[in-house]
């Protein structure tokens, strides 16, 4: 959770572009958006060191203190939107923030950690799916969650989690999620599935969920 939130410092970017954004990375900067709550949309940039390590613990709402030329620090609470980033997917290169208010109610995204050891992979054959990896939520600014942890200690064959079955964190958030989307569910591999993956090799389909543990076949005879 998010009760106390770190501070970024930021300064006012005068120039606006691709050549003055690069100079700005250049000197160990971040360049960056604020926008939102009706006032003007502001360029800044921040201590990309300092930013990044809040980014990787997960952090999301921030107070940002933008220098001022009197010496006054002008802070505004802001959400983290977005994160750009460069031509091979592996480098920050923009971030896209929103003004808020402590009190406003968001909607957010929360990654799902399955939890436990499932009985139902004690059968032969059985495989652990977990069709969908996050929820949508709408809670307060100071709730917003890093992650859920689904505990799925009871979870047998033929009775799947549904998302409406995930205890939420804060009794205040609501699920935006279908409730009856399937979180985590156990499935019996039978002979012929088994046969036709052997003899197509490994079969690749977008949207499929993700196969999290799968239990060894005991051998025959």
């Amino acid at each position: 959770m998010h009760e106390d939130a770190p501070t970024l410092t930021a300064k006012i970017r005068e120039r606006i572009g691709s050549r003055y954004a690069k100079r700005v990375r250049d000197a160990g900067g971040l360049p960056a958006v604020v926008y939102g709550h009706g006032e003007t949309p502001e360029s800044v940039s921040l201590n990309a060191k300092e930013a990044l390590e809040h980014f990787h613990k997960g952090e999301k709402v921030f107070t940002l203190a933008i220098e001022s030329d009197g010496g006054k620090n002008n802070e505004q609470t802001v959400l983290l939107k977005d994160l750009q980033f460069d031509h091979l997917g592996t480098n920050v290169v923009h971030a896209d923030f929103a003004r808020v208010d402590l009190t406003e109610r968001v909607n957010t995204r929360a990654h799902l950690e399955l939890v436990g050891d499932a009985p139902g992979l004690k059968h032969t054959g059985a495989i652990l799916m977990q069709p969908i990896t996050e929820l949508d939520l709408e809670c307060q600014v100071t709730n917003l969650p890093d992650s859920i942890e689904v505990s799925v200690a009871e979870l047998d064959v033929d009775h799947p989690i549904h998302a409406k079955d995930v205890k939420l964190p804060k009794p205040t958030m609501v699920l935006l999620t279908d409730p009856e989307a399937i979180v985590a569910q156990i499935v019996i591999q039978t002979h012929e599935e088994e046969d036709a993956t052997a003899e197509g090799g490994e079969v690749s389909a977008a949207g499929s969920p993700e196969v999290l543990t799968e239990k060894k076949k005991e051998e025959e005879g």
